[in-house]
C-alpha cells in the first residue's frame, strides 16, 4: 500500500511577507495590514508569520523601510547626472515621474502618505524621502547655475507638478496632453535652460 507523501509546507522568507504586505497596502491601505489577511493571501498559517516578525508593528515598520529604501534608490538613479548634462537630467526627471508613475506605485504612495497622517514613524520616513527628493532635484538646478532660492522653488514646483498630475484626469481638458507636458517641463526648467544658454551672463 502506497503512502501519500506528506503535503510540503510552504517556506516563506521575511521579504515575501513584506512584499505581500505592500500589495495589501496598495489595495486596502494600512488598515489591511493584518496577519490573518496576509496569511490567507500567502496560503500559510499565521504561525509562519511569527518566525519572521515579533508582531504586526514589526511588519509595518518593515514595510515602511522597504518603501523608503526603494524610493531613495529610484531618486538617486533618476537624478544622477554626468557633469554638463544636468539640464537634460532635469527634463528626464520631469518626464519619468510625470509619465511612468504606475497606478500601483501611486496607490502605495498615497497609502503611505495617508498612514503618515496618523503615525509619527511613518511621517518621519515620508519627510525623509521628500527631503531627499527635493535636495536631489535642487542639486541639478544648482549645477545649471540657478541661484539657491530659485532652485529650491523650482524643485518644489517640479514635484508639486508630478504628484498633482498623477491625481488628475486632464484628457478632456488638454487637446494634446503630450504637448501640455512638454510646455510645463519647459516652464519648470526655463531658468536652468537660460543659464546654460548664456553661461557667461549673471542673472
Amino acid at each position: 500500500m502506497e503512502i501519500a507523501p506528506a503535503k510540503q509546507r510552504i517556506q516563506l522568507d521575511r521579504d515575501a511577507w513584506v512584499q505581500a504586505a505592500v500589495e495589501v497596502l496598495a489595495e486596502e491601505g494600512v488598515s489591511g495590514l493584518r496577519v490573518e489577511v496576509l496569511a490567507k493571501r500567502l496560503k500559510v498559517t499565521k504561525g509562519s508569520f511569527y518566525w519572521h516578525f515579533q508582531d504586526r508593528r514589526d511588519l509595518q515598520l518593515a514595510v515602511l523601510h522597504d518603501w523608503k529604501e526603494g524610493r531613495i534608490r529610484d531618486i538617486v538613479k533618476q537624478t544622477r547626472a554626468q557633469p554638463g548634462q544636468e539640464l537634460e537630467q532635469i527634463y528626464h526627471v520631469i518626464d519619468v515621474y510625470s509619465t511612468r508613475r504606475s497606478r500601483r506605485g501611486m496607490l502605495i504612495e498615497l497609502a503611505v502618505r495617508d498612514w503618515a497622517r496618523r503615525d509619527a514613524e511613518a511621517a518621519a520616513i515620508v519627510a525623509e524621502v521628500d527631503d531627499i527628493r527635493l535636495r536631489s532635484a535642487r542639486e541639478l538646478f544648482l549645477a545649471c547655475g540657478v541661484p539657491l532660492e530659485e532652485a529650491s522653488s523650482r524643485c518644489t514646483l517640479l514635484y508639486a507638478y508630478v504628484f498633482g498630475l498623477s491625481l488628475m484626469v486632464y484628457d478632456r481638458f488638454a487637446e494634446d496632453p503630450a504637448r501640455l507636458k512638454r510646455d510645463i517641463a519647459d516652464l519648470i526648467a526655463r531658468s536652468a535652460a537660460m543659464k546654460q544658454a548664456a553661461p557667461g551672463q549673471s542673472g
